[in-house]
């Protein structure tokens, strides 16, 4: 009972959890300012140090074990926690969120401008920093995690001593991966929900008294009165009880992809970041070093450019910052493996975001009119095959790091093809379910030919990867 609410109800054992949480923000606060040491002592002090010899493991040497924890574990579970517990991540974990949040409340605190409120940056900030993150190897070495992780956090504290007044303006508009945190959290069986009811009957049974409750101190900036999606919601539990209508509760697993909530509506800057980045991008981000027609393009291309004389490009290097050069390594790309590479997973997210695009288009057309509030929900179907595969990704590096060390997973390819199957499934059952909000029988039916052959085309890519070019 907080806030100078009258006594209510018990609340649920959820609910009290989403109070414990409010109750306990000190111990809140503890845990993020611990995260923000451990992460940046694994993204600095490695980058400091001589790279490992091929004999380093992950317990003998901290770049290693900074690698493991950073790409083979932090990475891939903060996205299952997503898809378990919406962005709990971002609200009590992420060092990031603590840190443009501290920043904002010494900060300036100037109004938020128009072009940061743009709704494109999750997708152009995940496409640059995929790209990046390629160019520099973040996933092999220290300089470039701390390029493209460090850079992220710096340029997160700066927007906080810039704009804000106490709140996470990174977080809400620029963060590289709040799109993508926001698509999976859709997925979360848990969520804080607003009671519309109660919430007008508290106001009714108080508006007399004074003085009125503060209102709760939102990161993220969220309309508290329509809280019921979790895209936005970083669940810290701030406002739980608040006005004894917002609590922790139960849902339905996917509901909010199902029947998008008023606050949480389909739009067509998402629907490109999941089918041209989520699925696009980023299976090319994963698949180039093992491609077949990644070089077979860069042979085409310096076949080319030799027959023109043009050989600066296959002897010009780049600080290691910005194209991986590591002589001592014998990895060291040059600015044709720099141009082959953007073109090549720019070119996969293109063709296998247009796929995907047109089939669903189909499915769309196939439901009724042309609608592009509806080509925008069905989207949403693709979601849990997007987070899979980003997933399977990452631990595709577990895996190898682990390998390095003599600990070989001889079952790894069949949980893969289980946890495709899944996958595929899931969002077979979605689309059915998204279409029968806008058609039922025969109809119904026929569209489901269009999410089934893009749910065929994902799964297809990542049997490219993992077993087509083995």
């Amino acid at each position: 009972m907080t806030l100078g609410q009258p006594a209510t109800a018990r609340p649920s054992r959820l609910a009290a959890i989403g109070d414990g949480l409010r109750r306990h923000r000190r111990w809140v606060q503890r845990i993020q300012w611990t995260v923000v040491v451990v992460y940046a002592v694994l993204l600095i002090v490695p980058a400091c140090l001589p790279l490992p010899d091929h004999q380093a493991q992950i317990l003998s040497h901290l770049t290693v074990f900074a690698a493991f924890v950073f790409w083979g574990l932090w990475w891939p579970f903060v996205l299952v926690s997503m898809v378990l517990l919406g962005r709990v991540w971002c609200g009590v974990f992420c060092p990031e969120g603590t840190l443009t949040e501290a920043a904002s409340r010494v900060g300036l605190g100037r109004p938020i401008p128009a072009w940061i409120r743009w709704p494109g940056w999750p997708f152009v900030a995940f496409l640059g920093t995929t790209l990046y993150g390629q160019m520099a190897s973040v996933y092999q070495y220290p300089l470039g995690a701390l390029v493209v992780l460090g850079g992220s956090t710096l340029a997160a504290t700066l927007v906080g001593l810039v704009y804000g007044k106490g709140k996470r303006v990174w977080c809400r508009y620029l963060c590289p991966v709040r799109g993508v945190f926001g698509l999976l959290a859709k997925l979360a069986p848990v969520h804080f929900h607003t009671d519309q009811a109660a919430w007008v009957r508290f106001n009714r049974e108080t508006r007399h008294q004074r003085p009125r409750s503060p209102a709760p101190d939102c990161g993220p900036l969220i309309p508290l009165k329509q809280l019921d999606s979790t895209s936005d919601c970083h669940m810290c539990g701030r406002c739980s009880d608040y006005k004894s209508s917002i609590r922790l509760r139960l849902r339905a697993p996917a509901s909010e992809v199902i029947r998008p909530p008023r606050d949480g509506q389909p739009t067509g800057w998402e629907f490109v970041l999941l089918l041209y980045g989520v699925l696009g991008v980023a299976v090319g981000s994963f698949q180039w070093t093992v491609s077949p027609w990644f070089v077979a393009l860069k042979q085409t291309i310096a076949t080319w450019l030799v027959s023109w004389d043009w050989l600066w490009p296959l002897t010009t290097t780049l600080p290691a910052w910005v194209l991986t050069n590591y002589p001592a390594q014998n990895d060291v790309f040059n600015l044709l493996d720099g141009v082959t590479l953007l073109l090549y997973i720019t070119a996969t997210g293109a063709l296998l975001g247009s796929v995907l695009a047109m089939l669903l288009a189909l499915a769309n057309r196939l439901l009724g009119r042309w609608s592009w509030s509806r080509l925008w929900h069905l989207g949403y179907c693709l979601i849990p095959l997007a987070g899979l595969g980003v997933f399977l990704g990452l631990t595709g590096i577990t895996v190898t790091l682990l390998g390095n060390d003599g600990i070989r997973l001889g079952w790894v390819n069949e949980a893969r093809a289980t946890l495709l199957a899944l996958g595929a499934l899931a969002s077979a059952v979605l689309a059915w379910k998204i279409a029968g909000g806008y058609a039922t029988g025969g109809r119904r039916m026929v569209a489901m030919v269009g999410p089934l052959l893009a749910i065929l085309s994902i799964l297809a890519a990542w049997w490219l990867m993992f077993w087509g070019w083995s």
